[in-house]
């Protein structure tokens, strides 16, 4: 059986995430109470199943402080396991309820929004840890689901799935980064009125780049440091690394710097690309 948690903060994109896995054929549960996790497993485990997808948040009260206890128990059954935690600035968090005008599982008491996701993030940080994190801030909701779709669409094996991801200083690092370099003192090709438009995928704007000798070293100095520390953070027990290429705007110098990283890395490791800001 293939069971895929999906846990987060409330309004990270969560039902987006599950509706996409019900489209794809997983058996899925919304709101699950943590505690009863393995019963499920057990009864859909007998009556067949062999893909399901449960969510499991805040939702489900004081039992949420055992999830991690629960999925490592899991982990050492005969089933495929992997946790995919959405996260989300605080300030787009707030722009959604605001917009959805839904209440936070959280406000209780006179709390604030701001108070009531301060919370939440903190009594969820524990099981941020556990599986494959990614911040929703930027994405629109079919970006998510690419997204999630690409993840599943990994066999997991016991190999550290890393993740090369393109981003733009100017609207923030990423929150699922766990390993940041910064572009930005390369040559620019927003400068040229013909790059400009372009992306670090278009042939103009990578003939630029690659006429210059800092971006090749940049490139090598990046893929000789995640090569160097990549056993090490598998034998740390991470299922994945997210390796995260910033430049100004996330279009140019990133871009092509986390395809090329991407295309060297795949001959030897599994590997997904993804691009913040582009369409």
């Amino acid at each position: 059986m293939e069971l895929i948690l999906i846990s987060g903060l409330s309004g990270s994109g969560k039902s987006v995430a599950l509706n996409m896995l019900e489209d794809g054929g997983y058996y899925c549960v919304d709101n699950l109470p943590a505690s009863m996790l393995k019963i499920l497993v057990h009864e859909l485990q007998q009556s067949g199943y062999e893909k399901i997808a449960v969510a499991v948040d805040i939702r489900s009260g004081n039992s949420i402080e055992r999830l991690p206890v629960e999925v490592e128990a899991l982990r050492q059954s005969d089933l495929r396991l992997r946790l995919i935690f959405l996260d989300a600035r605080d300030e787009t968090l707030i722009k959604r309820f605001s917009e959805t005008r839904r209440t936070h599982p959280l406000a209780a008491s006179g709390r604030s929004l701001q108070e009531s996701i301060s919370e939440e993030r903190a009594r969820l940080e524990a099981i941020a840890a556990l599986g494959h994190r990614v911040d929703t801030s930027d994405l629109k909701a079919n970006a998510l689901r690419d997204w999630v779709r690409q993840f599943v669409g990994v066999d997991p094996g016991g190999e550290l799935l890393l993740v090369f991801q393109s981003f733009g200083f100017k609207h923030g690092i990423p929150l699922d980064a766990d390993l940041v370099f910064d572009v930005r003192c390369l040559p620019n090709p927003h400068y040229d009125p013909v790059l400009r438009p372009m992306t670090g995928r278009d042939a103009p704007v990578i003939a630029f780049l690659e006429e210059h000798d800092e971006v090749r070293q940049m490139g090598n100095d990046i893929r000789h440091f995640v090569s160097t520390w990549q056993a090490a953070y598998s034998s740390d027990g991470r299922s994945t690394l997210t390796v995260a290429v910033g430049c100004t705007g996330g279009q140019h110098r990133s871009v092509y710097l986390t395809e090329w990283l991407g295309r060297e890395f795949s001959r030897h490791s599994k590997v997904l690309i993804r691009h913040r800001f582009l369409a």
